[in-house]
């Protein structure tokens, strides 16, 4: 089993940022919530505020404030399917997992047109933004990959950050991922 982190490891891209600013760009009435995500990020910034109220915070502010949200998605993915790395083509496997810190559901829709089945991500209501749960980032992806696969080995895990080293080392070989280039982690 090959495990796949999503935002610039498959997808070229932050794929939380670029559907924000998409949504914007079709919403422009969601304008009126970047002063309040301004402060929201300066806090976060001053490090007064942690990193899953600040993206809750950010996705309550968009995503809750925005029309139509399941056929934005759609639209979105329609467009942007194609920053998917080429070389996930050679390492594809019918039992593939993505887990990845961005919204479940975001990426979802993405996953399936892949052909990937076993996706996690952060629990969060795309409706309404609000988190179901904790962040899907370092040692809980850990978790949440033991919970839905017990005494499963990964094969092969890609990344293009160190912050998934806890996945890392529970693979049985990991790679970093820059852009199109695999190379060893270390």
């Amino acid at each position: 089993m090959n495990v796949y982190d999503f935002d610039k490891t498959l997808f070229r891209g932050d794929s939380t940022r670029r559907f924000l600013v998409y949504l914007i760009g079709k919403q422009p009435r969601l304008l009126a919530q970047v002063p309040g995500f301004l402060g929201n990020a300066l806090l976060f910034g001053l490090k007064l505020r942690k990193k899953q109220a600040f993206k809750e915070r950010m996705f309550r502010a968009f995503f809750g404030h925005a029309q139509n949200i399941d056929q934005a998605l759609s639209d979105f993915w329609q467009k942007n399917l194609s920053r998917i790395f080429s070389w996930y083509a050679q390492t594809q496997r019918p039992d593939d997992v993505v887990i990845s810190a961005s919204p479940e559901d975001l990426v979802r829709p993405a996953c399936q047109a892949l052909g990937i089945v076993h996706v996690m991500g952060s629990p969060v209501d795309l409706h309404t933004g609000r988190y179901l749960g904790p962040n899907c980032h370092g040692e809980e992806k850990v978790r949440r990959f033991r919970e839905a696969f017990p005494g499963a080995q990964v094969d092969t895990f890609y990344s293009d950050s160190h912050s998934d080293d806890p996945m890392a080392r529970i693979a049985r070989k990991a790679v970093l991922v820059r852009g199109e280039k695999l190379l060893p982690w270390n």
